[in-house]
């Protein structure tokens, strides 16, 4: 039976995979997330995090690119290029985490008030239109500062502040899943509520699930580099927190454009990759979107 399953899983990954191919866009996204995810985890193997350090900056100060400094430096001598390349693991981190938080927060209470009904519903639903109407960018803010900085306040304060929509859709999936005949075979068979919520309706929910994280991950990116540039500081350098020391350091009356444009740029091109791969998981998880994609 082992044998039988794992057959079934290589034929259903190897379908999946056939379908994304044919999504270019998504395609070229996934390329340039595994080449961030990459630079990443090999930071660490090929630069020295003393770089990091302004007592032993070597650089002189605001320098143009060169070759000892392909992206020039910054205001203390350190090298753009190892700051970004060890910042890119702090804006993935806080990304991942603070997406992934937010859809677990966003998925419990989704289905838990799709599938209850009456006042826990009624309950839940008022929590979360709570959280739609207050700014999230404020409330993250706010809650970083009370909280203090670091890492994990902010992917904290993202995940907190940034659950809500994602619950209201996996709520609206829910109901639709559980107006289904099987369901009220299995309620008749005597079926509890938690079997209901993890046999059925999370396996059903899951495709919707996988696909918004990846744009919730873009999201969360651009929400760190925000809180970053409006002084909620993490504690270690990323790609918001150099947009934020150009900002301080006048980069750009200065004309230091190699302060601003890469951090700017590695943004973008992460964000716009996470919706591209986003948009093209959507299509292939879901079968309405399947044949016009």
């Amino acid at each position: 039976m082992t044998a039988i399953a794992w057959t079934r899983r290589r034929r259903a990954l190897g379908r999946f995979w056939e379908q994304y191919s044919r999504q270019r866009a998504g395609v070229v996204g996934a390329v340039i997330l595994v080449v961030a995810v990459v630079v990443a985890l090999a930071t660490p193997l090929v630069s020295d995090p003393d770089i990091m350090d302004v007592t032993k900056a070597t650089g002189e100060k605001m320098a143009p690119p060169s070759l000892e400094f392909p992206l020039g430096t910054d205001e203390s001598g350190r090298s753009i290029l190892g700051m970004i390349m060890w910042g890119s693991r702090v804006s993935l981190l806080i990304g991942f985490m603070s997406a992934l938080l937010s859809m677990v927060i966003g998925t419990v209470v989704g289905i838990a008030a799709g599938h209850f009904r009456g006042w826990v519903s009624a309950v839940l639903m008022r929590i979360t239109d709570w959280f739609l109407v207050l700014p999230s960018l404020v409330l993250a803010l706010v809650l970083s500062a009370i909280l203090g900085g670091g890492t994990s306040t902010i992917i904290l304060a993202i995940g907190i502040t940034s659950w809500a929509g994602t619950a209201r859709l996996i709520r609206a999936q829910t109901l639709a899943v559980e107006a289904r005949p099987y369901i009220e075979r299995s309620k008749a068979l005597g079926a509890g509520h938690w079997h209901i919520m993890s046999r059925h309706v999370l396996p059903n929910v899951a495709p919707l699930v996988l696909a918004n994280t990846t744009l919730q991950v873009a999201s969360a990116i651009v929400a760190e580099s925000t809180l970053a540039f409006l002084g909620a500081d993490s504690g270690q350098a990323s790609w918001g927190g150099l947009l934020r020391g150009s900002y301080d350091w006048g980069a750009a009356t200065k004309g230091a454009w190699w302060y601003i444009l890469p951090p700017g740029v590695c943004i973008v091109a992460v964000v716009l990759a996470f919706t591209l791969v986003g948009r093209a998981l959507e299509a292939v998880l879901n079968p309405r979107l399947r044949g016009n994609a």
